[in-house]
């Protein structure tokens, strides 16, 4: 195998849990061949270096080997090499969110409703 398409490559080197999430990835542009964005279908090649935007966290990787299957994530390792420079950069982000946490990014709900305001004022008037 020479090639393949780059969303069954990230799906096969576990970059995303699915092919379908990988395709709208790739369509979003959060995948970057050489600094270009790409369609599902373009073909990817060992030695390419792709850059991959999941969430917070990007990656800078070459590709290493192919897999038309979805194996155990040790076997995935081995499809691809992570740059140095991508590998600390992620660390040094996760270490600072250790430390200091946005508060913001454990609110889901969006603002409290009047009920959830009454409750608030209830429990902070019980305090005083």
């Amino acid at each position: 195998m020479v090639a393949m398409r780059i969303d069954k490559w990230l799906w096969a080197a576990r970059f995303f849990k699915t092919r379908s999430i990988a395709q709208a990835e790739v369509g979003l542009g959060r995948v970057l061949l050489a600094g270009q964005r790409l369609k599902p279908s373009r073909d990817v090649k060992v030695g390419d270096c792709l850059v991959i935007h999941r969430g917070d966290e990007t990656f800078v990787v070459y590709v290493e080997g192919l897999s038309n299957t979805r194996g155990p994530a040790t076997e995935a390792q081995k499809l691809y090499r992570e740059t140095e420079e991508s590998r600390l950069s992620r660390e040094s982000r996760k270490e600072m969110l250790r430390l200091a946490s946005e508060p913001a990014r454990f609110i889901t709900q969006g603002r409290p409703t009047k009920r959830d305001g009454r409750m608030l004022r209830k429990l902070q008037d019980d305090w005083s």
